[in-house]
Formats: structure tokens, sequence, C-alpha cells
């Protein structure tokens, strides 16, 4: 009897060495998004949140990045992986357009000289593949840019333009755009 518990317990014992040797190396994290999340954050002077910009950041990796990666004349998520989200605290306007606060997808159709840029009212997808015109709420166009240094992970930014106004400042490779946003009065 006595022989039969130890070899009862040894079996055990050996049957959860594979879980315990798991448990000792941690969980198995996915590694690191190629093109990793980033947030690019808007606050007045009383430090209130005016917007947010959710989107991941492309890498540019030695490619030719507008007119071939990204194709000119196409509408673009305005990043990778799931569509960029922008959240808008208060109404706001922008290039004149009236916003109210709420959560939109921003999408861009890039040119050589100027892209559009898109707030539609469809959130939550996955590139540009579930875009539909329908659901458009404001498109703006906006010159382009050149930088004299390019820029390897594709970039956004608010730049403080007055007291109640920035510019998001969309950047990648050596051009960017700026899209001004006011607090709506």
């Amino acid at each position: 009897m006595k022989k039969l518990l130890i070899l009862t317990m040894l079996a055990f014992g050996l049957s959860n060495s594979n879980s315990v040797i798991a448990q000792t190396q941690g969980p198995n994290f996915a590694k690191m998004d190629v093109s990793p999340m980033d947030i690019a954050l808007y606050r007045n002077d009383n430090n209130e949140p005016i917007a947010r910009v959710i989107y991941s950041r492309p890498q540019r990796r030695d490619r030719e990045v507008f007119g071939k990666l990204v194709p000119y004349g196409e509408v673009w998520r305005t990043g990778a992986n799931e569509a960029t989200e922008v959240t808008f605290y208060k109404n706001v306007e922008i290039a004149g357009a009236k916003v109210d606060a709420g959560t939109y997808t921003l999408y861009s159709i890039p040119e050589e000289k100027e892209w559009t840029i898109i707030l539609n009212r469809k959130t939550l997808t996955w590139g540009a593949y579930e875009y539909s015109e329908k659901l458009d709420l404001v498109r703006v166009n906006v010159p382009v840019r050149s930088m004299q240094n390019a820029v390897n992970a594709l970039s956004m930014s608010f730049e403080k333009d007055t007291e109640n106004s920035a510019n998001l400042l969309i950047g990648w490779d050596k051009k960017y755009v700026k899209v001004p946003i006011k607090v709506a009065n």
C-alpha cells in the first residue's frame, strides 16, 4: 500500500512538472508589433483634454512611402492595423467644419500636393476595408509640407496654435500635414 501511494504521488508530480516549468518561465506574451500603437493628446491651458488620437505607427524601413507603400488617391487608414481613431472631448471646428464631441475614425486620401482628411462615423474598424463615404462627417483638404529630416515611423502630435486651437500634425518620411482644430464657442 505504501509503495502504491509513493508511485501515485510520483506520477502526479511528474504529470504536473510541465505546468510548474511554464509558471516559472512566465506567460507567453506576443512579441512587439512591428507597427506599435501610440496616442497623441491635446490639452488646453487648464489641462482639460480636447482631443486624443489613437493610431498605429508603421515603419518606413527604407521603403518609398507616399505614392508606393501608401498609394496616392486611395483612402488610407492613416496608420497601420486598426483604423486611426480621434476622440474630441469638446465640440470643435476642423477647418471651419463643426464637429460634435465624440469618437470618429480618421482616414485620409494622400496626394502629392494635398491630403483629404476625413472624419467618419464608423468606428472600431480594421484598415479602410469597411470605409463608407456615406458615413463621412467632415472632409477637408490640407497642403502637404516637406521636412528636412525623414521620420521613420508614422508620427502624430498636436501643436498649439492659439489659446483655443491646435494643429494635428501627421508626418512620415519627409512629408507632413497640419489639420487645424479649434474649440467651438
